[in-house]
């Protein structure tokens, strides 16, 4: 499955530090039971919401001090791994358990806590087109996942306990890697404790230095990015894709740059959608020649953060011979880089809310 990929690559990125510099090391752990509401994001899993889904949220955070110039820039964040189990109190959705790396920032003087987590999840009763046919919105048993929590956070209360409350919002969906794929976003309210591992004691954070102005010439990024997924025709069958993407970048300070460049799709899944509606829905007016092939023009951003960047772009296609889905598209997702050249990412392609593929990609920055 393509999508634990997505966790051997992030997991290990966030517990990633330097090793020839004395660190302040502190951990803190977490748990909040949450309840909540499925959200009708779409009108085909009405027939879902039946019930309050329950779960309960567990963390584990590593704090930092401003050892590294992006902790202050980002006023002292907490990175970690976090478990989510979510009962969705619906038969034919099932139980999902999911694994993640996720940041924690600060903001009103530490008082209110933002968290987002990326991973993977694991649901106990997938579509089966016999024994559970009812089940559009999660097509696989491994699906991308990720969560935001805003909470109020207070730590070492007494000896170490702390309180949070506030809500909560996860995502769950495999991007159209097997039909069907119109997944779940639950919206719930959580409230819970925090434990300080060394018992209440307290560091110092290291005062934030002078910023320091980066100023780069405009750079080149040549990126390949691939996968599998299916269209929205259960049954049409996975088929590999490749994109190949330029663009140039121009950095305009340490925490962002701005994109301009050009996709190149191949995606194969169209092929058979191309060949389907063509035999199938004479009136759409499709042609079995048509070509599957698309280009698109974006404009994007990065958010530096250390060796971790996250990704938006929005495009447009300027040649689509097919229409599938309309012509705007946009990306969504990470890069961790390997040097000063070399990246990973994974990115979430889609059009509007409809999501289209996971992409991993390999890239170089010149």
């Amino acid at each position: 499955m393509n999508l634990r990929i997505l966790f051997y690559l992030l997991f290990p990125v966030v517990f990633c530090f330097s090793q020839n510099r004395k660190e302040k090391k502190k951990y803190t752990i977490d748990a909040s039971p949450f309840y909540g509401s499925v959200l009708l994001h779409n009108p085909d899993i009405s027939h879902l919401i039946t019930d309050h889904p329950g779960g309960a949220i567990l963390s584990f955070n590593r704090k930092t001090y401003g050892l590294e110039e992006w902790e202050q820039h980002y006023n002292y964040p907490d990175y970690g791994a976090s478990f989510v189990y979510q009962d969705m109190n619906n038969e034919t959705l099932g139980k999902n358990f999911g694994l993640y790396a996720h940041y924690n920032f600060y903001f009103l003087k530490r008082n209110i806590q933002f968290r987002i987590g990326q991973g993977i999840a694991y649901t106990t009763n997938p579509y089966d087109k016999e024994t559970n046919f009812r089940n559009n919105a999660y097509g696989s048993d491994f699906m991308s996942s990720t969560y935001l929590m805003l909470n109020y956070h207070k730590e070492n209360i007494f000896k170490g306990l702390g309180f949070k409350a506030g809500i909560s919002l996860i995502h769950y969906s495999n991007a159209n890697f097997r039909a069907p794929n119109t997944s779940t976003n639950t919206l719930a309210l959580n409230a819970g404790l925090i434990y300080d591992l060394d018992g209440g004691e307290t560091f110092e954070y290291l005062p934030k230095s002078e910023k320091v102005k980066i100023t780069e010439p405009i750079r080149y990024n040549m990126v390949l990015r691939g996968g599998l997924n299916e269209s929205d025709v259960i049954g049409s069958g996975q088929y590999g894709f490749f994109i190949l993407s330029a663009y140039a970048d121009k950095r305009l300070g340490r925490k962002s740059a701005v994109q301009l460049g050009a996709d190149v799709f191949f995606s194969n899944f169209l092929k058979e959608l191309i060949r389907f509606q063509s035999i199938s829905f004479p009136e759409m007016n499709v042609n079995i020649d048509d070509d599957y092939k698309r280009i698109g023009l974006f404009l994007g951003h990065e958010l530096f953060i250390n060796k971790m960047s996250v990704v938006t772009q929005l495009g447009y296609y300027v040649y689509y011979p097919f229409d599938f889905e309309g012509k705007v598209y946009n990306r969504i997702g990470l890069k961790r880089y390997f040097g000063d050249k070399v990246f990973g990412a994974i990115t979430l392609k889609s059009h509007g809310a409809a999501a289209e593929a996971v992409e991993f990609g390999v890239g170089i920055r010149l």
